[in-house]
């Protein structure tokens, strides 16, 4: 999956066949509905695209982060300390093991900086594991660019590699069960898209993106409605063509809602013994998750049991990041790249 090395971006901004809207080769691919104005590389639009992110999304994300850290001025330190015209090579560099995500909404966030242009190389991709020292993505660009974007770059990297890693460990222990780990809405707010890829490129399964796309019936819902299968016909009814996830606590709860035609069921602090129990009375009828008690320890004994999913709102909410830094090259450093580069060449 990595690709060494490869050059993407000769300059940032929009240009001929951006996703802005205008006729070309992205801005045709582009999903139905998405957002039509974009000022990052079509290419890097495309990418964005490709991996289930919306471009213009990221780039506003990017532009947010960057006129918080600026808060309507300038970088202070950088702009008195390095000459306006000085041009430098940095390197994201992973500090620790792990599973990285985030490199293309890094490189939108110095997209989104950059007043010239800038040239990328990419070592690695999303999903990938990683080691300690592993460079990561490469940018060459202003100096004092990149370090206004350091931070802000770092800080959705790290945040969405700690997410990607930690639901890497789950789908690690659960592989070769059949069951498969699955997020929740517990995510920051305003990054919700970005840490449910961050999901995706660690092996886990997205829940529900919004309230609006599916419908999961809790406790709340069914003392309101006044019971469970009332509260799961209620939403049948009023929209009949949105998927339908029903939270039960007990068996008999479970009976009910599978009676009713429930399609997906959520096992709320069941045991292992009995998700079993559930796994057998519904049949094969649904598919059934389960959630809370649940940590890496004990998901075997759960994923065993025959459910699809383990629900874990902690790959969003509690992952801690993961470490990795921006260094500019040393000159001498540059300069062997380059005569290693050239030899191999040769």
């Amino acid at each position: 999956m990595s690709t060494p090395d490869l050059p993407l971006l000769d300059g940032g901004g929009c240009g001929d066949g951006c996703a802005c809207g205008a006729e070309g080769e992205y801005g045709s691919q582009l999903p139905e509905g998405a957002y039509t104005e974009c000022g990052l590389d079509p290419a890097l639009a495309q990418l964005l695209t490709d991996a289930g992110l919306d471009p213009v999304e990221v780039e506003d994300i990017a532009h947010l982060a960057i006129e918080e850290d600026l808060d309507h001025g300038v970088d202070v330190t950088t702009v008195a300390t390095i000459p306006e015209d000085a041009v430098s090579t940095a390197d994201f560099t992973a500090r620790e093991a792990g599973v990285v995500a985030g490199l293309r909404i890094a490189e939108a966030v110095v997209s989104v900086v950059c007043t010239d242009e800038f040239e990328v190389e990419r070592h690695v991709e999303d999903g990938d594991r990683v080691e300690a020292g592993q460079r990561l993505l490469s940018v060459t660009t202003r100096t004092r660019d990149l370090l206004t974007a350091e931070r802000s770059a770092l800080n959705l990297l790290c945040r969405l590699s700690g997410i990607a890693t930690a639901t890497r460990a789950w789908a690690d222990v659960l592989e070769g069960t059949g069951a498969r780990v699955r997020d929740t809405r517990k995510t920051t707010p305003g990054l919700r898209s970005l840490e449910k890829f961050a999901v995706r490129s660690g092996g886990g399964v997205n829940h529900r993106m919004s309230l609006s796309d599916a419908a999961l019936v809790k406790d709340n819902h069914v003392v309101a409605a006044g019971g469970v299968t009332q509260a799961f016909k209620a939403v049948r009814e009023t929209f009949p063509d949105v998927p339908i996830e029903v939270e039960v606590d007990t068996l008999s709860q479970l009976r009910e809602v599978v009676d009713a035609g429930a399609d997906l069921i959520l096992l709320d602090n069941f045991t292992p013994g009995e998700c079993a129990e559930a796994v057998a009375l519904v049949a094969g009828r649904a598919l059934l998750e389960a959630s809370g008690r649940l940590t890496l320890d004990t998901a075997p004994a759960y994923a065993q049991t025959g459910v699809d999913f383990l629900s874990v709102g902690a790959l969003t909410h509690s992952a801690p990041i993961l470490d990795i830094g921006l260094d500019l090259r040393e000159a001498d450093e540059d300069s062997a790249l380059s005569e290693a580069s050239t030899s191999e060449a040769e």
